[in-house]
């Protein structure tokens, strides 16, 4: 077994690891930390401002010239809720927020406008980004299609294997097997489908069935997690959790202290925050949703009326309202590290694990990518 594969030689990378997109965690600095050592560091940008997407990239861009990935929520924005179900969840999330000392005004629903994926598609093209990921579906024909144009390598999310064969059916390149363990937004895309796979049990069903590289996701913090997705025949590896305690991360003191105090029980699924499936740390907003008798607004709403508590929460360093998502194994991330750092460290676990690396790290080492985004 050797580091440089299917997958290292298509991203132009040394170490087929892939720092996961955390919308909220992740900084340009911790992209930027992440290529610079080898791998791939990937900007999550979600679907916010086209102006401020690219702002973000062309900081990225300031502090490497190693490829990295820009990572886009590939799904069509619902029809708005009825007046009445929004009403309600914002009054029982105002009395939330009253009873805890948390002043934060109400929001209009009709003045809420949401950023599409399809804004996003121009600025990564004349940025010039030719590895571009997606989470909560996949781009619609004429997407792919404008960014096979361009070059782009796609790497889309599956969470089973219905999931993953339908992303190599529409041109993915590469996929993510995303196991149940991971933490932050499930990719889940099939309609009134939620996969509960494993990711030892999803991997392997997936690398049998398509032909494109397979990367695992899902409680790999480690070295021990990188040689255990290699094994069970993924190309590389996808780390999110390992990476949230270290010096470049966004997440606040409040939520790093609960990370490092968390066990293999300490996470949950939830609803709450996004109307999305998400994995966590549980706190007064996830108990005080799930404990009323009232609807959960789909994404991006939910979103938007959890946001403004969840900056003032943050801003306070008050954990009670921040979105603190987590992986099931978030307990073994290193405090007080650097981001390239805990990459070696996890690079260094791996080739202890398989000898047959290390003995090529040299050499793709000596064959490294140059200019490269």
């Amino acid at each position: 077994m050797e580091w440089k594969n299917n997958l290292s030689s298509m991203l132009g990378i040394i170490y087929p690891i892939v720092q996961a997109p955390m919308l909220g965690i992740t900084t340009p600095e911790m992209v930027a930390a992440v290529s610079n050592g080898g791998a791939l560091g990937s900007l999550p940008i979600g679907n916010i401002a086209p102006s401020t997407a690219r702002t973000l990239i062309q900081q990225v861009r300031k502090l490497t010239t190693k490829p990295f990935a820009v990572n886009v929520f590939a799904y069509d924005i619902p029809i708005s809720p009825d007046q009445t179900s929004f009403d309600a969840m914002q009054n029982m999330l105002q009395g939330v927020y009253t009873r805890n000392g948390l002043g934060v005004p109400p929001i209009d629903l009709k003045t809420l406008s949401f950023f599409s994926y399809k804004d996003l598609l121009p600025v990564l093209i004349e940025e010039k980004i030719d590895i571009i990921s997606f989470t909560f579906g996949i781009p619609d024909a004429a997407g792919v299609s404008l960014l096979k144009q361009s070059n782009a390598k796609l790497i889309g999310t599956a969470t089973s294997l219905e999931e993953a064969v339908l992303l190599e059916q529409r041109g993915m390149d590469v996929i993510v097997a995303q196991g149940i363990e991971a933490g932050g937004h499930r990719g889940s895309f099939l309609a009134d489908s939620f996969p509960q796979v494993g990711v030892m049990a999803l991997v392997p069903q997936i690398v049998d069935r398509v032909k494109v590289p397979v990367i695992a996701a899902g409680g790999i913090v480690d070295g021990r997690g990188v040689a255990a997705g290699l094994m069970l025949g993924a190309s590389g590896v996808q780390p999110g959790s390992a990476f949230l305690l270290c010096n470049e991360s966004q997440a606040t003191g409040a939520h790093k202290a609960a990370i490092a105090a968390a066990t293999d029980t300490t996470t949950r699924l939830t609803r709450a925050f996004s109307g999305r499936w998400a994995r966590g740390l549980t706190n007064t907003l996830i108990a005080a949703v799930e404990d009323a008798n009232v609807d959960i607004l789909p994404y991006p709403y939910q979103d938007a009326l959890t946001q403004p508590a969840r900056k003032a929460s943050r801003e306070q360093d008050n954990p009670s309202f921040v979105a603190m998502w987590a992986g099931q194994a978030a307990g073994l991330a290193k405090e007080r590290l650097g981001a390239a750092e805990i990459l070696q460290q996890m690079i260094s676990q791996t080739e202890q694990l398989i000898p047959s690396l290390a003995a090529t790290t040299n050499n793709a080492a000596a064959g490294s990518p140059g200019n490269h985004s």
